[in-house]
């Protein structure tokens, strides 16, 4: 078995820095080194709570649009990230206040969440729930240790 520790960060492949670093830093992440993005590395930017995105790029395809989650086509690939947040509504005026479009939202159990798409239509996911993990999880091996 691996002993996977955390996710390290998340690799978001994108068309325009001067566009979508100022949307990332909107929603609260900080910039933290550009390593060569005209040639294919990443930018690399941290948000307060630890998530570290490398924005990569730039992008060679002209396709308009991102096709991994919210529309009907579904193809195999990464289809957005979640991140987890303390109160919806706050988040959700947050967004409206930017003038982000939500574009999705759903209720599961104790789960709330609702999407958006950055500049290159990549889709995030924004999930409330009250306790460290959703009852949308089933308990872990870890979670009966002790019991």
């Amino acid at each position: 078995m691996l002993n996977i520790e955390k996710i390290d960060h998340i690799g978001i492949r994108i068309k325009d820095k001067s566009i979508s670093i100022p949307f990332y830093q909107s929603l609260g992440f900080k910039l933290i080194d550009d390593i060569g993005f005209e040639k294919g590395h990443p930018v690399i930017m941290r948000s307060d709570s630890g998530i570290v995105l490398n924005l990569l790029g730039p992008s060679t395809d002209p396709a308009p649009e991102n096709i991994l989650m919210d529309v009907d086509r579904k193809h195999t690939g990464y289809t957005h990230m979640a991140l987890k947040v303390e109160n919806l509504q706050d988040a959700r005026e947050f967004i409206v206040n930017h003038g982000y479009k939500i574009t999705g939202e759903f209720e599961f159990k104790d789960l709330k969440a609702f999407f958006i798409r950055d500049p290159d239509m990549n889709v995030i996911e924004f999930d409330e729930y009250p306790d460290s993990e959703p009852q949308t999880r089933p308990p872990t091996d870890d979670d009966h240790k002790g019991s």
